[in-house]
């Protein structure tokens, strides 16, 4: 069975300021979109379930699934508008975002959208459809599959206090949770990140791995926690890194038979899948835009 991706597909605006106007590079992204590209390339059979519009961005999006090898099948077509992000990036390479979504396609599902749908071996989420949707929450506590969530918090889409209060629900969801450091922050000020997994343990979360940019990544699973050292590399942006990460270690887990069900692994095991998502995630981090590598490229450091 393959992996499914439910979420957004985004069109990625880059602007540059010129003298009286701005020009804008516009690629296709969007986290879930950019775990399913990855995992696809990386050599996984990929289902991306997708709300995709009929407008000049849905057919950019169409396109960059396909040639990733990623199954369009699930995917509904929408009269709705695809969602635009508005992109800033730093002089660390770090991107920041305004989201123009309000009425977008992403985030409309409704249970009829999603009934039906073939067997899978993982389903993984997060993002706009998962804070605004409940279709998708009851899709979750549907599924005969392996949960993995990523809430990819934006607070320039919901508050803080939308996604403390669905955080429980996602926790008791998910086999998988995972987070990053600048979600932690937003929605945790203060906490420590050790504080902060076994909250989530409690609430019914096993295995958390929250990602730390340039500090690698921490994996908790049962509360014994391992800490996975980042990878050297010289950073174009970041854009797209997080979902590498993901789909790094869905992957992994994936070819070495533990997705399908409930997660039956040991912290070693978990350890060793998040050392290949940091692995995936540099060489993201080493070209511009969402662009993770195909699995013959790993082979070269980047």
């Amino acid at each position: 069975m393959d992996v499914a991706v439910l979420g957004e597909c985004v069109a990625d605006a880059f602007a540059t300021r010129l003298p009286g106007e701005l020009s804008m590079r516009v690629l296709p992204g969007g986290g879930p979109a950019n775990t399913a590209v990855a995992l696809s390339r990386l050599g996984t059979v990929t289902r991306f379930l997708g709300r995709l519009s009929t407008d000049v961005f849905g057919e950019l999006f169409r396109e960059h699934l396909s040639a990733s090898g990623v199954d369009l099948s699930g995917c509904v077509t929408a009269a709705e508008p695809s969602t635009l992000a508005v992109a800033t990036v730093d002089r660390d390479g770090h991107a920041s975002y305004s989201f123009h979504a309000e009425g977008a396609a992403d985030w409309q599902w409704t249970a009829a959208e999603l009934s039906g749908l073939a067997p899978m071996a993982c389903l993984h989420t997060g993002s706009m459809a998962l804070l605004r949707s409940a279709a998708v929450e009851e899709l979750l506590a549907s599924v005969d599959a392996t949960v993995s969530i990523d809430p990819n918090v934006r607070p320039s889409f919901g508050t803080r206090e939308e996604y403390l209060e669905r955080l429980p629900r996602w926790c008791a969801l998910a086999d998988v949770l995972k987070l990053s450091d600048d979600d932690l922050a937003y929605l945790l000020p203060g906490t420590s990140v050790e504080a902060a997994c076994d909250g989530w343990h409690a609430l019914g979360a096993r295995l958390v791995v929250v990602t730390r940019g340039a500090g690698g990544a921490l994996v908790s699973l049962d509360g014994r926690r391992a800490a996975v050292p980042a990878r050297s590399v010289a950073v174009v942006d970041t854009v797209g890194a997080g979902d590498s990460f993901t789909a790094g270690f869905l992957h992994w887990l994936d070819g070495h038979g533990h997705l399908g069900g409930r997660l039956d692994l040991d912290l070693d095991t978990a350890v060793e899948a998040a050392a290949f998502a940091v692995r995936v995630a540099a060489w993201t981090c080493s070209v511009a835009g969402a662009n993770p590598p195909w699995a013959s490229e790993l082979s070269v450091t980047p």
